[in-house]
């Protein structure tokens, strides 16, 4: 399942959030995919997609970084995904 993480860094943490940025890489638990990782260097904030089975991978992640910044977990679908599910509910709204 893929999901859409968003952080936020406060301005007090944006030093030691860099430190450790720079000191681990960002890496991600084993097992846990990282499809790509963004971020808006000025404005203290960013996002990456990441796939896994396991929910809690994303979350161990998530709170390796929870001190120095807020995160935001999203599960996300590809169009893919995403297409039959409005077909279905445009169907079901149409009868």
């Amino acid at each position: 399942m893929l999901f859409i993480i968003h952080w936020t860094i406060t301005p007090e943490n944006r030093n030691a959030a860099m430190a450790r940025f720079i000191q681990t890489g960002g890496a991600p638990p084993p097992n846990l995919k990282v499809h790509g990782r963004w971020h808006a260097v000025g404005q203290l904030q960013g996002f990456a997609v990441v796939e896994s089975d396991d929910l809690t991978l994303v979350l161990k992640w998530a709170l390796e970084w929870s001190d120095l910044m807020t995160l935001q977990v999203y599960p996300a679908m590809t169009d893919e995904q995403t297409a039959p599910l409005l077909q279905a509910t445009l169907s079901q709204m149409a009868t």
